[in-house]
């Protein structure tokens, strides 16, 4: 294999600090893109833990009290926001609104207590999905550059 050049130089690569801007876009319209690749991703993972929240009902059922009219109105109602907030992910407000629906999703341990396990898990993966959006997208600049010197 003498002849043949490797086609990364090793002497060329530069090694990423931590809080580099590397990951992050450059052009407004990579932004966009990113932004709502990331927005899909948010509303997949509501979608999912909707579906978790409509397994509830059936542990409920064979546990304590059982399933009252009211803990079934209580989840379903749950399950709707989930839906609703899945929907609202584009909107600038929309990873916040997803980090709040996780209350009532982690407040349904009081039917069942592996609910308090399920919800604190989908708690942390929502936080770890706001961490990597802030990461990837980085701040808005709050003055963009005019051009002039």
């Amino acid at each position: 294999m003498t002849g043949q050049s490797d086609p990364i130089d090793p002497n060329q690569v530069v090694p990423e600090s931590k809080g580099s801007n590397q990951g992050v876009p450059e052009s407004s319209g990579e932004r966009e893109r990113l932004a709502k690749r990331l927005n899909g991703g948010a509303a997949a993972v509501l979608i999912l833990e909707a579906l978790v929240v409509l397994f509830v009902p059936r542990a409920i059922a064979q546990s304590g009290p059982g399933l009252t009219t009211w803990r079934l109105s209580a989840v379903l109602a749950v399950v709707v926001l989930l839906i609703v907030v899945a929907g609202l992910q584009r909107r600038p407000w929309g990873p916040l609104a997803g980090l709040a629906i996780q209350l009532p999703v982690l407040a349904t341990g009081f039917f069942t207590g592996v609910m308090w396990f399920l919800g604190g898990l989908f708690v942390l993966l929502w936080l770890y999905l706001l961490r990597i959006r802030a990461e990837l997208l980085g701040s808005a600049p709050a003055n963009p550059p005019t051009g002039r010197g």
